[in-house]
């Protein structure tokens, strides 16, 4: 399938780009269109657009970042950005874990069958980029219902120093966009044992 990207949407993710300075690091990278789960990291907005930035472009159009529903429909501009400019899928979150109930789980399902792809942020939450939190089970329930699904480290470094938690304009800087193996669930492998297979496999970017 094919799918067109909002011009706002290039010119936002450009923009990012360009402020944060990002140096794409592959130690895998993606050929072909096809669905996937890209899970990174998250301390700062600019995550997701930066991310979508330096994807090759046919993988690009077909990305859409996962985003919490609480906060993007929280004003008329931020639910335009999220829905009609960068086509995320947005998701309440419950009882602390992320896209817990079925029916969520189901919209994100349809999204991976349409052959498109997910940019998620299994922390569920911004951190201050000192650490990579836990991870919800979120992931781990994509995996599960999508036998062979690729899931593909991503490790955003220093976004959190170019646009921190609580500030309104960026500060150019340099960051680092290190693209890792993709993983997928073994047979028989337990969710908190893929989770921390997955957080791991983050970290193990981080210190490279």
């Amino acid at each position: 399938m094919s799918a067109m990207v909002h011009p706002a949407a290039m010119i936002l993710s450009g923009m990012a780009k360009w402020i944060s300075g990002a140096d794409v690091q592959w130690l895998w990278r993606p050929t072909e269109p096809r669905p996937r789960v890209y899970f990174a990291n998250h301390s700062s907005h600019l995550d997701a657009l930066v991310l979508l930035a330096v994807l090759p472009a046919p993988i690009r159009s077909l990305t859409h970042p996962v985003a919490a529903q609480e906060y993007w429909q929280g004003s008329r501009l931020r639910s335009f950005l999220a829905a009609r400019v960068f086509g995320s899928v947005l998701v309440p979150r419950s009882s602390g874990a992320l896209f817990a109930g079925r029916a969520i789980l189901s919209s994100l399902l349809r999204e991976l069958e349409r052959g498109c792809s997910l940019i998620l942020f299994p922390e569920g939450k911004r951190g201050t980029g000192e650490r990579i939190a836990d991870f919800k089970s979120g992931l781990y329930q994509l995996c599960r219902e999508r036998s062979g699904l690729e899931a593909v480290p991503v490790y955003l470094e220093n976004l959190n120093r170019v646009l921190p938690k609580g500030r309104l304009l960026p500060s150019p800087s340099r960051s680092r966009v290190i693209f890792g193996s993709p993983l997928s669930l073994q047979p028989g492998e337990t969710r908190p044992g893929f989770l921390q297979r997955a957080r791991q496999a983050l970290q193990d970017l981080r210190n490279r």
